[in-house]
């Protein structure tokens, strides 16, 4: 089973292109949702950031307000890496555990982890392949404007929080430019997907 990571900058589209990946039959798991299920109430991760960060990053209902809890660390390198350090180890567990169920599935199969943060965190050498996802500066800004009530501050605190794209695509094995025409990213998404299917 082919294990592949999927990542780029923030905004680029990276959940765009993982679900075309996923109408093509590959299967997709997207770590942000991971993150949503880890912080619901009643999970470790969810009373170990409420420790660390205090009550409020609580919401009414239970679970970590991600608004006012990303607020407190993407100025913060510090706090950052103090949320990780909480976070990760469990989201990594998770991906495993996807990537296992695949591999018992159907051991020809592609199984592709969506990320963030997958070369960041040094977890790019658990996979095969490496696809970066990218977009022009000027679109990221955009779409992080349209889709938040971010400050233009606030948007360039997230950026700066990111490795920079020149460096994650040092470590591409494909790249698909999300910049433009979604008819264009679908012809490069089926490209790499066949490209894969002939690895795996």
């Amino acid at each position: 089973m082919l294990k592949v990571g999927l990542t780029g900058g923030i905004a680029s589209g990276k959940s765009t292109v993982g679900r075309m990946f996923g109408e093509l039959g590959c299967k997709v798991i997207d770590s942000d949702r991971i993150t949503r299920q880890l912080f619901e109430a009643g999970n470790p991760v969810n009373a170990a950031v409420a420790q660390a960060f205090g009550s409020r990053v609580v919401s009414s209902d239970g679970s970590i307000d991600r608004r006012v809890l990303g607020e407190m660390v993407f100025n913060n390198p510090d706090l950052r890496q103090k949320l990780n350090s909480l976070v990760h180890p469990a989201i990594i567990h998770r991906q495993k555990e996807f990537l296992a169920q695949v591999a018992a599935e159907n051991p020809h199969g592609i199984g592709i982890v969506e990320a963030a943060l997958i070369i960041e965190a040094g977890n790019y050498k658990n996979y095969d392949k490496v696809i970066v996802v990218t977009c022009s500066p000027e679109v990221q800004r955009r779409r992080l404007q349209e889709r938040s009530r971010l400050t233009p501050q606030q948007i360039e605190a997230r950026i700066a929080s990111q490795m920079p794209l020149e460096e994650k695509l040092k470590f591409a094995d494909f790249v698909v430019d999300n910049s433009g025409d979604i008819g264009r990213t679908r012809h490069e998404v089926r490209e790499v997907c066949r490209q894969l299917r002939a690895i795996a």
